[in-house]
């Protein structure tokens, strides 16, 4: 079927960038500020998700921006995989964008313009990654998703911050300068494009030896996905407010990691040609070491939002790992686990901010008895615990059986005690957590009763562990997606 013209796709990147200039304006009054952002957040998912019904229908939306090298326009189009980026991404930053109302206001956070016009300038770059139609549309919009969460990543303003932040940029632009961009280059000269083809371009046009660079180098260049040993950025980052935490983890930052693996490995090296040349393997032990790694280095974190930095790192690693398994069930299993894990890690970090309002408690160890005076919260916390582990009825055990069949299917019978192993381990450090705060005794002293976060806190994260235990039951449209993403017969 060809590609449909469509002005949808620049207007769903457009509505939240143009938006932030009524943010700005309103920086006097935050209530109109704040309503603007909640109704640029829902034009917004409005657009992406009227563009479903389309997508599972077989078309495609195209809109070229400009021509800037021969065969290599800025352009957009609406696929498959774009789609499952996107309507998470937008669905959760509404979410976000409600929680960060609760949570800025409870802790009088200074600068809240300029954290809510960042909030939508990173969003709209995210889409943007989510909707574009070749490599060099899809590198731009990376960069500006970069350089947008920078205030976010230093909110603080403080020694602390703008370390952290100095850290974020030289991993994050770092490597897509120096990795993904002559990786880029080389991709163009050997192909004579660089649009995202199902089964890749480079099939035939490349010997082994270059294509074993070439996927090197996008690995590491695309560090928001957090392979190590360019994973540092993420736990740094936790210098910044928990909504941000949110958003970077759960959202838009490290999701645009994986979906610009996903889309070099599908869409522009192939699966088929990497595994022709015995090349999946370097995807899969990289994967593999760290997810382990991360999940060992979890179980040591007693701050909350460090041990949730970690876990992210580990659970980046699955959906990379099926990306590189030889079976297209487990491919299957590495795209869906990118919506999975987004519903059950935002829950995560979003009871953790609560925590911290309610409480002012950040670390694992002050927690005990806690849950019995926040027990909506810490419910929400087992359910995207659970998630996360992979346990049903909750939607990261739909995802995770596709990748343990698609280990199985391959006969990477070490894959499939990579991911037993790491699924204890994510047990062995949500677990505990939640077994504290329920049935360890409160400590002396410690005030009693009921006492959740504030409203616009509380409701966020009900809603987003509710969905990840609807995906559990409902993911037929994110099952056709991945399957249409993956060129799989339904």
């Amino acid at each position: 079927m060809a590609p449909t013209f469509s002005i949808w796709p620049l207007a769903a990147i457009l509505v939240s960038l143009l938006g932030a200039l009524p943010i700005i304006l309103s920086d006097r009054r935050p209530n109109l500020r704040e309503s603007w952002t909640i109704l640029i957040a829902v034009i917004k998912l409005s657009i992406v998700a009227s563009l479903l019904p389309g997508v599972l229908s077989g078309e495609s939306y195209v809109f070229t921006i400009a021509q800037v090298l021969p065969g290599v326009p800025i352009e957009l189009r609406v696929d498959a995989l774009g789609m499952v980026f996107a309507l998470v991404a937008s669905c959760l930053w509404l979410f976000t964008s409600i929680y960060s109302i609760g949570y800025m206001r409870a802790l009088e956070e200074h600068a809240q313009t300029r954290y809510f016009a960042s909030f939508a300038v990173a969003i709209s770059a995210t889409i943007g990654i989510a909707f574009s139609a070749n490599l060099l549309t899809m590198y731009l919009f990376y960069e500006v998703l970069s350089l947008s969460t920078y205030p976010l990543v230093t909110h603080e303003q403080n020694a602390e911050a703008r370390a952290s932040g100095r850290k974020y940029l030289t991993y994050i632009i770092g490597t897509s300068i120096g990795f993904a961009l002559p990786a880029m280059l080389m991709t163009y000269t050997s192909a004579g494009t660089l649009d995202f083809t199902q089964g890749g371009i480079l099939a035939g046009k490349a010997s082994p030896e270059l294509l074993a660079l070439l996927l090197v180098l996008f690995l590491f260049g695309f560090a928001k996905a957090g392979l190590m040993p360019f994973h540092g950025w993420l736990p740094a980052a936790m210098v910044a407010p928990t909504p941000v935490s949110s958003f970077l983890h759960g959202v838009a930052v490290v999701k645009a990691g994986v979906f610009s693996i996903f889309r070099v490995v599908f869409h522009i090296l192939g699966p088929e040609t990497l595994q022709a040349a015995s090349l999946s393997v370097i995807i899969t032990t990289l994967a593999s070491v760290t997810l382990l790694v991360a999940s060992l280095v979890a179980l040591t974190q007693d701050s909350m939002k460090r041990r949730l930095a970690y876990s992210t790192v580990g659970q980046l690693s699955y959906m990379v790992l099926g990306a590189g398994m030889l079976s297209a069930i487990g491919r299957l299993g590495g795209v869906m686990h990118l919506a999975m894990h987004a519903f059950g890690k935002i829950t995560l970090f979003f009871c953790a901010g609560a925590i911290y309002v309610a409480s002012k408690k950040k670390y694992i160890s002050q927690m005990d008895g806690l849950g019995r005076r926040m027990p909506i919260t810490f419910l929400a916390f087992f359910f995207g615990s659970l998630s996360i582990i992979g346990m049903p009825p909750l939607g990261g055990f739909i995802s995770k059986w596709n990748l343990v069949i698609g280990a199985v299917d391959g006969g990477q019978l070490t894959l499939l005690l990579v991911l037993l192993v790491s699924s204890l381990l994510n047990a062995a450090y949500f677990l505990p957590i939640v077994y504290r705060a329920f049935f360890a005794d409160t400590p002396a002293g410690e005030e009693t009763g009921f006492k959740e976060a504030p409203i616009l806190c509380l409701v966020p994260l009900c809603l987003t562990a509710c969905g990840s235990l609807l995906l559990f039951f409902f993911h037929e449209s994110l099952l056709r997606l991945a399957q249409m993403a993956l060129g799989i017969a339904s």
